[in-house]
C-alpha cells in the first residue's frame, strides 16, 4: 500500500487522534480485568490484529502508551477503527481462542502468527503422482501435505530425509515436470533417457523424472518411508545393512564401510523420531483448567491437539468424552500430523514447555 492510500485510510491526523481517543474511552470504561482476546479492525470492518492477555484491561492501555512509529502497537492503534474483544475462562482459553482466530481471519499485522516455528521444522510428504520428502519451517493450511513432527534441527533433519530418500530411491527434485512411470507409456511418452537425473544415474532415485520406475514401485518405496517415520517399518535399515554385508563378503571394506556410516546416521534419525513421537505421545490427557469465574473447563488432549472441550462436565459427561476421544482410533493419528493441526501442536508443546506446573492439573499422562 502506497502512503498516500495509507493516508487515505487513516485520515488527517485529528481524525486518527479522534479515533485513538474515542478508543482509550471505550477501553478505559469497558475493558474487563480478566483474560480474553481481542481484535483490532479498521473502516472497512477487516480485522487488522488479534491478540490474547492474561488481563485485557492492562494489555489493551498498554497500546495507548506505544510510541509511533517505531512501535508495532502504536502503528495498530493508528490503522484502527474499532476494537472488540471477548472474555475468555482462562489465559490458557485465551491462547487457544487467538490462534483459531489469526488461522480463520488472517490479519495482516499477525505476520508470525505468534507461534513457535522458526525453532521447529517439519518432514514435509508432498501431494502428487512422485511425492517427496522435504524439510520446512512451518506447514501451509490448505496445501493438503502431511507432516511429521515437530523436529529441532532443520539442517539435521535435512540430511536425514536426504539419506532417507537415497535408501529408498526417492526423488528430491525440485522438477515441476509431468512424473512419468514406465507403466503409463501409452498415456504419455516416455521423455528421452539421456540426459538422465544423476540420481538416477547412480542408483539413488527411481527416476520418476524419466519413466524409469513402475507407478506401484515408486508408491511402494514411499510406503516404506512412511512406516519408518511412522515408526512401524525399518526397510530403509534393512535395506543399508544388506548392502553392507554383501560388500563385506566381496572384500569391497571401504564400500562397506560406506554402507556402514550411512545406516549408523539413519539409526540415529530412528532414534531422535523415537523421542520426538515419544514427546507427542506424552501430550495425551485431560487438561482441567480453573475458569476466572470458578468454573472449570476440561481439554482432552490427544497427541497435542485439542480433540474436545467441555465446560464444567459432570463424572458421566466426561467419562464417556474420554472414551470417545481416547479410546477409539483417529482418523490421521498416526505419525504424521494434519496440516490444519500443525499449529495447534505447536501451541501445545509450547504452552507446557513454559508452564511445566500446569501438567499438575492434567490426568491419564502417557508414559
Amino acid at each position: 500500500m502506497s502512503p498516500r492510500a495509507r493516508r487515505r485510510v487513516r485520515g488527517t491526523t485529528a481524525e486518527v487522534e479522534a479515533r485513538v481517543a474515542d478508543l482509550l474511552v471505550q477501553v478505559r470504561a469497558e475493558a474487563p480485568k480478566g483474560p480474553g482476546t481481542y481484535r483490532f479492525l479498521g473502516d472497512a470492518g477487516t480485522v487488522l490484529y488479534v491478540g490474547k492477555a492474561k488481563s485485557l484491561r492492562t494489555r489493551l492501555l498498554s497500546y495507548f502508551r506505544a510510541a509511533f512509529p517505531k512501535e508495532k502497537g502504536a502503528r495498530i492503534l493508528r490503522d484502527s477503527a474499532r476494537l472488540e474483544w471477548t472474555p475468555e475462562p482462562s489465559e490458557f482459553a485465551a491462547t487457544l481462542s487467538e490462534l483459531r482466530q489469526i488461522k480463520r481471519l488472517r490479519p495482516r499485522f499477525n505476520v508470525a502468527m505468534k507461534r513457535d516455528a522458526r525453532h521447529y521444522c517439519f518432514i514435509k510428504v508432498t501431494q502428487g503422482p512422485a511425492p517427496r520428502l522435504l524439510v520446512v519451517r512451518g506447514a501451509g493450511s490448505a496445501d493438503g501435505g502431511r507432516y511429521f513432527g515437530p523436529f529441532l534441527g532443520a539442517e539435521r533433519m535435512r540430511e536425514a530425509v536426504r539419506e532417507l530418500s537415497d535408501a529408498l530411491g526417492l526423488r528430491d527434485c525440485t522438477h515441476d515436470g509431468r512424473m512419468r512411470f514406465s507403466d503409463q507409456g501409452e498415456i504419455w511418452p516416455p521423455p528421452p533417457r539421456t540426459p538422465g537425473c544423476i540420481r538416477h544415474e547412480i542408483g539413488r532415485c527411481l527416476g520418476p523424472c524419466v519413466a524409469a520406475p513402475t507407478a506401484a514401485e515408486y508408491r511402494e518405496r514411499l510406503a516404506l518411508a512412511l512406516a519408518f517415520l511412522d515408526g512401524t517399518g525399518d526397510a530403509p535399515l534393512a535395506g543399508l545393512a544388506a548392502r553392507m554385508a554383501e560388500a563385506a563378503e566381496a572384500l569391497a571394506f571401504e564400500r562397506a564401510a560406506y554402507w556402514r556410516d550411512k545406516h549408523a546416521r539413519l539409526e540415529g534419525v530412528r532414534a531422535q523420531f523415537e523421542r520426538l513421537r515419544f514427546a507427542v505421545e506424552s501430550l495425551t490427557f485431560s487438561y482441567h483448567v480453573p475458569g476466572a469465574d470458578g468454573g472449570e473447563r476440561v481439554y482432552l488432549i490427544r497427541r497435542g491437539r485439542v480433540r474436545r472441550e467441555l465446560d464444567a462436565p459432570d463424572a458421566a459427561e466426561l467419562e464417556a468424552a474420554c472414551e470417545a476421544v481416547f479410546a477409539s482410533g483417529l482418523g490421521g493419528d498416526a505419525g504424521g500430523v494434519p496440516t490444519h493441526e500443525v499449529d495447534e501442536l505447536l501451541l501445545l508443546t509450547s504452552w507446557f514447555s513454559r508452564f511445566p506446573e500446569e501438567l499438575a492439573r492434567t490426568r491419564g499422562v502417557v508414559g
